[in-house]
This record gives structure tokens, sequence and C-alpha cells, in this order.
């Protein structure tokens, strides 16, 4: 099957048989009495799921995050927001459509939401640029930031790369600049922030969009300062040791919330986001309400200060005695 995880295949010789059985019930309905079978194989599809997905590894999540099925930025525009009016170029260069943004409506409020957008077929991802975004589309994300602190409307970002895009135009046109302003201006918002690592969450190119008052992550996706093979590269010289890399790196959902990186995981259905979309779509939707209930009860000053004090306290270190004079 196209897209299938290797660690999935048990669970899908198990629904395969029951499309068997089931296709064996219709051709035969009299004289062939397969229920009993078809209850216990589902039975098992559901204990077998909970077995597998309840004991992945780092690697396996990072694998599940990167599902070319995963629900992306518009797919949770379509089950998670209503009302969405997309706005379009950084009024500077170009339109970059590996980032999107636009006006919409979360559970009657009126919110800017902007995000990464991947693609799935080969023409798509071609022209999202394989969701790494452009200069441009960091200075089209602060000039949706902008317009949205001016009319006092709360900020959702979406994170979905793997990182910001490293061709020699984007460093002709100042990546890292564009992206640096973005990390200064977004301390300063005057207006709830929060920000939902969907999938990918890769180096500065998530944190371009990633500086906000909340950081929420779903149960499968990853956060990280540098993608699994490329630590496997700079610390084995072995792409092939990306499962090491992923387990040393700390990047998933849990590991991240026990570091403070992330304030809250959502959990996922059960296979996965992309087994039930839309399912996914409502547990994102109740997490982003519940936090920006939050955060609208807040005086707007002490938003400002904890939204400093929590990116600032941010990193775990030890220091070694001073050696003796």
């Amino acid at each position: 099957m196209k897209n299938l995880l290797d660690f999935e295949k048990p669970i899908y010789d198990l629904k395969k048989r029951l499309d068997d059985l089931r296709t064996q019930a219709s051709a035969h309905p009299v004289g062939v009495d397969v229920e009993d079978e078809i209850k216990r194989i589902e039975a098992k599809v559901v204990e077998t799921s909970k077995q597998i997905f309840s004991n992945l590894t780092p690697w396996q999540r990072v694998q599940l995050a990167r599902h070319p099925k995963r629900p992306f930025t518009l797919d949770y525009l379509q089950h998670s927001f209503t009302d969405f009016s997309e706005l379009h170029g950084d009024r500077l260069y170009a339109e970059d459509r590996a980032m999107v943004g636009g006006f919409a409506r979360i559970g009657g409020r009126r919110v800017m939401v902007i995000g990464t957008q991947k693609g799935r077929e080969v023409k798509e991802n071609i022209r999202r640029n394989f969701g790494s975004a452009h200069p441009e589309g960091y200075r089209k994300a602060l000039r949706l930031m902008r317009l949205a602190d001016k009319f006092g409307l709360p900020i959702i970002t979406l994170i979905d790369t793997a990182g910001a895009y490293p061709g020699i135009g984007a460093e002709e046109r100042h990546i890292a600049e564009a992206i640096a302003v973005n990390l200064r201006e977004m301390m300063l918002l005057r207006v709830p922030t929060i920000a939902v690592v969907i999938g990918e969450g890769g180096s500065g190119g998530a944190l371009g969009i990633g500086v906000t008052d909340r950081v929420l992550i779903l149960e499968n996706a990853y956060y990280s300062v540098i993608s699994p093979e490329g630590c496997a590269a700079i610390l084995w010289k072995d792409r092939a040791a990306a499962p090491k890399a992923a387990e040393a790196l700390k990047i998933t959902a849990r590991n991240l919330l026990e570091l403070g990186l992330v304030d809250d995981v959502i959990p996922e259905p059960l296979g996965g986001a992309h087994t039930q979309p839309a399912a996914a779509g409502g547990a994102v939707r109740e997490a982003i309400l519940r936090h920006l209930a939050e955060l609208e009860s807040r005086p707007l000053d002490q938003l400002l200060q904890q939204r400093y004090a929590r990116f600032r306290a941010l990193g775990r270190f030890t220091e070694a005695p001073a050696p003796a004079a």
C-alpha cells in the first residue's frame, strides 16, 4: 500500500483481512456466517493500534510528522477555522506560496491565521517549495501580523516546515535577517498569539512564526533545532543514524513538554492525524480556543512581560566549577 509506514503494516494486514471477510459475507449472504470473526478482527485492529501507537520511538513519530497524507495548514483551515480569506504578497518582492495567511474565524472569534504549507503531489510541492519559505514568506507573515496587531486580532500560526529555504536566492534576499526581524517583532505584538506545531517544526524556519504566548504541538509532531538526518550527518557522519539522532535530540511532543519548550500537547486520533483529519482539526480548534480564552483574560502588559520571560527562560545547561587559581 502506498505511503504505508513499516510499523503500520500489522494494522494494514488486519484491516485487509477484515475487508476480505466483509467482501466474502456480501458475496455469500446465505450460508456463510463470519460475523463473529469480523468482530474479533475489529477488536484486534483496535488493540494492535493502541499497542503500536502507544510505544512509538522518536524516529517513528518523526515519520508520522512527515506522513504525505497528514493534514497540512490548509486542511486545518478547513477543519478548525471558518470564513478564511487569504491575503497575498509581502509588498516588497513577491508572493511566497510556502507561507499562507489571512483572516479567519474560530469559535466565533475573528483571528489572523498564518502557516507554512506543503504540497501532496510533485507539482504542488514545487509550487509550495516543499513548505520551506523564502524571505518574502516571512516578510508576508510579518505584514499580516502587523495588520492583526493594528485591528486587535489574535494571531494563530500553524507550523509545518523542515526549515526555511537555504538556496542562493534566499540568501541574496537575506533569509536570516527576515527571520531575525520576525523574532524581534513577534515579541512586541500587542495581541494574544498562539503557535501550533502540526507536523515538522524545523529550526529557524519554524521559529520565524513561532515566538508566541503559547506554543502547542500535536502528539506526533516534532520541534527541533535541526533535522535528525542533519544531526546524524554532523555527529555520526552518517545520515542513516537518524533514528539515534531523533532519540538524542529529545524532539517529541512529550519530551518538549517536559523540557518546558511547549505548553500543551494536543492528542491525535488513534493511528495519527492523517487517519481522521476532521477529528484532528476539532482537537486543534478546542486547544486553541481554550488557550486563547486564558490569554485574553490577562492584562496586555502582563501578557507581553510573560511572553518575554517565557523565551528568556528557555534552555537548560550546567556549568563546570571554575578551576582553582
